[in-house]
């Protein structure tokens, strides 16, 4: 499933708008543009009509566009020793409590007695891989970077260079 095109500010024939509730059902004509559930209000949203909802819609899109341009993400990893996920009861999971995941991948050919399906630990606490992804989904709609380090330094950042890998000889 290829990822959907970020919103952007629309003209009237590039969009369809519909209500339901509190909410406005922004769908582009491009259908590789998510369509997007917009809570405005019910009491806002009866007082306007298609043409400010879309003034609406494109304010909050320019608005949102400009945030990125300024803003310099910058991301916030754990340090060691300290619990880099908690259990948000509530949701019924494990969450990161950073933007950085140092983790190890663990299967049947590294551990004794064979398993089932491979697992990730963190800090000592094994995730099956539904849990893992459960996990991770709490970022649901960002992009995701996995480097393969040795287990001993997953603390490192490691050099990076870029380019193709040797071609196998056969």
């Amino acid at each position: 499933m290829p990822l959907p095109k970020r919103p952007y500010v629309a003209s009237a024939d590039q969009i369809r708008i519909s209500r339901e509730g509190e909410y406005a059902f922004i769908e582009y004509a491009d259908e590789a543009v998510a369509t997007t559930q917009l809570k405005v209000g019910a009491e806002m949203l009866a007082t306007m009509d298609d043409e400010q909802l879309l003034d609406y819609w494109n304010e909050l899109v320019r608005n949102n566009d400009d945030f990125r341009d300024r803003v310099k993400y910058v991301a916030e990893e754990i340090p060691l020793g300290k619990p880099q996920v908690s259990y948000f009861e509530p949701g019924d999971q494990w969450t990161p409590r950073g933007h950085v995941l140092r983790c190890q991948i663990l299967s049947d050919a590294a551990i004794p007695p064979k398993l089932t399906e491979p697992f990730v630990s963190i800090d000592g606490r094994d995730f099956t891989l539904a849990e893992f992804m459960k996990m991770v989904g709490t970022f649901g709609g960002w992009g995701m970077r996995i480097e393969f380090v040795p287990a001993d330094e997953m603390h490192v950042r490691p050099k990076l260079r870029v380019k193709e890998p040797k071609r196998e000889k056969r």
